[in-house]
């Protein structure tokens, strides 16, 4: 599993025009799952973003969490952060989950999320979305479970 985090001041997503999910200041997250993906890699990525400490506090370090802090979280599904690269210019998706455990794994994850007391927001699984985002510092971290 990978998560692509990003600070964000505010961030939305859009399918066919229409604004779907959209949050104030709190963590863009692009979430990819791999095949080999299970609820404890949900368990540890959920926990690590939660607690990640990437908001200022009062002295301008970066010392505050989004629990925290009480900011919001917009998650979207993202199986391209699985493309392998390093071969040839097409990249390969061999790694990434099918669709049905990829669907279930997001659920379970932005469900952890929302059991933590973080308002969350989603994009649309399998859709093609339009993602804006006005990023914070920037600040763009990468959380992988192994």
């Amino acid at each position: 599993m990978i998560a692509v985090v990003q600070r964000v001041k505010e961030s939305s997503v859009t399918v066919g025009g229409i604004i779907i999910g959209k949050i104030g200041a709190g963590l863009l997250v692009f979430l990819g799952i791999a095949k080999k993906d299970t609820i404890n890699n949900i368990d540890y990525v959920a926990d690590k973003i939660l607690n990640l400490r990437i908001f200022e506090d009062e002295n301008k370090k970066m010392n505050r969490s989004i629990l925290d802090t009480g900011g919001e979280m917009l998650v979207v599904s993202q199986f391209t952060l699985l493309g392998d690269c390093r071969k040839g210019r097409r990249p390969s998706f061999i790694d990434a989950a099918d669709p049905e455990k990829a669907n279930e794994l997001y659920e379970k994850f932005v469900e952890k999320i929302c059991s933590k007391g973080v308002r969350v927001q989603t994009g649309m699984f399998r859709a093609m979305m339009d993602v804006s985002l006005v990023n914070d510092g920037p600040v763009t971290l990468i959380v992988e479970s192994k």
